[in-house]
């Protein structure tokens, strides 16, 4: 079974494995544990996210801010708030995040982003 299992494509292999765990599933009727687990995976992923992004900025960013202008700051600290909120009600469990959700999504994500780095990009150029 070794050699016969090593031999085979990686793509008919990993089909093979994904076929069984589907099996496994529908058998032993575990959907309901699925939607448990993915919901714990996307609160997992979106605090994963907020954790990476505190890290950054304590590690590099905190400091270069502290000397930018309060307005900045507002600004800076506002945009990265609301993409906070946006990713929180996006992800919210139970909500739709198809159509004019997602557009809305999308949108928020990109101005958000945008003013930041229009308010960075203000703070390090020197006047040249």
């Amino acid at each position: 079974m070794g050699r016969w299992w090593s031999d085979m494509n990686g793509t008919v292999r990993g089909f093979i494995v994904i076929l069984a765990i589907a099996a496994i599933v529908f058998v032993l009727n575990l959907e309901g544990t699925l939607v448990s687990l993915s919901l714990i995976l996307q609160i997992v992923f979106f605090l994963a996210i907020a954790v990476v992004l505190y890290m950054f900025w304590r590690d590099r960013m905190r400091h270069e801010i502290a000397t930018w202008s309060d307005r900045s700051n507002r600004v800076f600290y506002g945009s990265a708030l609301l993409i906070i909120a946006d990713f929180a009600a996006y992800f919210w469990p139970g909500r739709n995040t198809v159509g004019l959700d997602a557009l809305a999504f999308i949108l928020t994500l990109i101005l958000a982003g945008y003013a930041m780095w229009r308010v960075w990009r203000a703070e390090r150029t020197y006047g040249y």
